[in-house]
């Protein structure tokens, strides 16, 4: 609607900074985790059915892994301290701190004021993907989840089985509420094995099939003891739809490792050490 002045090719040549330094963080180190992986040993797995979602508990010092298991599936993941609902992962950091999609070495974050690393990311079977030529990746923390209300907005359909509902039902049975005074806790997700960018053209948020396959996991280190609630999401593999019945939905299932006690010293990290003040 308006013309471009006449310095605007200066100004679009300012240079891109980054706005927050990931070498400011304290390093990934691989080798603090590659022998307790070796030892570590399966404690407990969660089989999450296809349009539903369960919830799973891991202590700090532990490992997780969700894994593809029939079929091409996406999940939503939201992770809380166990002992503190109002701690809980924080989508946007997280990616302001790494980048849109998170891969081995990045870390959850949790909200403010505690700011704190809640899992590291410690391997990934679909780290060879990268960015394809549509600018997309996989394990994105973009998306907000699908939700019933966004739905009705669009198509004025009351549909129940989307993952912020599926969130809050599993939420709900597992600390025994309604699922009305779950829903609050229910926060942006990290998308698991889920293939998303931005349009080139218009921006636009867009999906396409994952490339997730039976036996394609993504592993975490728990750096807190954590709850967590996994919705298999109903578009599938999200490569056609993304909430319907009619998408062909598999199972997901949650592994909770446990490695040798001598394999690795852990210390959980403390909350954020900001003040608190805001300058008052």
């Amino acid at each position: 609607m308006n013309a471009p002045p006449s310095d605007a090719a200066q100004r679009r040549a300012e240079p891109a900074i980054i706005c927050y330094r990931s070498d400011q963080l304290p390093a990934y180190d691989p080798g603090k985790f590659a022998a307790a992986r070796q030892s570590m040993q399966k404690i407990n797995e969660v089989i999450v059915p296809p349009r539903d979602a369960g919830t799973f508990e891991v202590k700090a010092g532990q490992f997780f892994r969700i894994v593809s298991v029939e079929g091409s599936q996406v999940g939503d993941l939201n992770l809380w301290n166990a002992g503190n609902l109002d701690e809980r992962f924080f989508s946007g950091k997280t990616r302001q701190l790494h980048a849109s999609h998170v891969t081995t070495g990045d870390r959850l974050w949790s909200n403010l004021p505690s700011l704190r690393p809640m899992a590291t990311i410690t391997h990934d079977t679909l780290d060879w993907y990268g960015w394809d030529e549509d600018g997309a990746g996989v394990h994105d923390v973009i998306g907000t989840r699908c939700d019933p209300y966004t739905n009705y907005q669009l198509q004025s359909l009351h549909y129940h089985y989307c993952c912020h509902s599926n969130l809050s039902r599993a939420l709900a049975t597992h600390q025994n509420i309604t699922p009305q005074q779950a829903e609050p806790h229910i926060h942006d997700v990290l998308n698991v094995f889920m293939c998303t960018g931005f349009t080139l053209d218009t921006h636009q948020y867009f999906m396409k099939a994952s490339p997730v396959r039976p036996g394609d996991f993504i592993e975490f280190f728990a750096e807190i003891d954590l709850l967590g609630a996994l919705s298999t999401c109903p578009g599938g593999n999200c490569g056609s739809s993304h909430s319907d019945d009619t998408t062909p939905c598999f199972p997901l299932m949650v592994e909770v490792y446990q490695p040798d006690g001598d394999s690795i010293q852990h210390r959980t990290p403390p909350p954020n050490g900001y003040n608190g003040t805001h300058g008052v």
